[in-house]
């Protein structure tokens, strides 16, 4: 004969299950609002309009600044010279500090792509000519790039890795919470699968 199930341990279970699925959903709470969010901002980015505002700059190197820069011996991409660098942070206020550029024989170039926006900053290497732009394509591409992780840096990938394993952990403890409510409730296991299923065949009938 089987031994009923012990009362006091699942009421142990069911407590341990729900600290962890709201300690879990309090951690993940803005997160999942941002990404809800800008998943609808994504899906619908052709209707929504954007206006993206652009800033060129333009200025002169001075001679000693570009005595300082030395061409790379038959690379097209290194690193942004250090004299460089130092200059066009005091010149418009630009980090491009562990940047990698291109050169060519008469030019060195750095893309400094950004959430939200681009900027590149171009000098020649004769005339010491610079040339800087940015372009903001406002504040929900900012978003909607937070959510891609395009350009966002180390910092921010390690975040969406930390979210995603959060996630894991309120939804797998959110599915054994139903699991042990199932008996009482009869449509949890069919609302359950309407969540596998309906996506499931929208892909099936309408992907291709």
């Amino acid at each position: 004969m089987t031994r009923p199930p012990d009362p006091r341990r699942r009421a142990r279970w069911l407590k341990t299950l729900h600290e962890w699925h709201w300690v879990s959903s309090a951690i993940c709470l803005v997160g999942m609002l941002l990404f809800a969010v800008t998943g609808f901002t994504l899906n619908h980015a052709g209707q929504i309009e954007a206006k993206p505002r652009v800033t060129s700059l333009r200025a002169t190197v001075p001679a000693p600044v570009l005595q300082a820069v030395a061409p790379p011996a038959g690379q097209a991409r290194a690193p942004w010279p250090p004299a460089l660098q130092d200059w066009a942070r005091a010149q418009w206020s630009v980090d491009t500090a562990g940047r990698e550029a291109e050169w060519s024989a008469d030019e060195v170039y750095v893309s400094l792509p950004r959430p939200g926006g681009d900027a590149w900053i171009r000098v020649g290497l004769a005339d010491g000519e610079a040339e800087y732009e940015r372009t903001d394509r406002g504040w929900i591409s900012y978003f909607n790039d937070l959510h891609k992780g395009r350009n966002t840096g180390a910092a921010w990938s390690w975040f969406i890795d930390a979210f995603a394993a959060a996630c894991l952990v309120f939804c797998i403890t959110g599915l054994f919470i139903l699991k042990m409510h199932a008996g009482n409730r009869p449509f949890t296991w069919p609302m359950v699968g309407l969540g596998l299923v309906l996506p499931a065949l929208l892909a099936f009938l309408f992907i291709h």
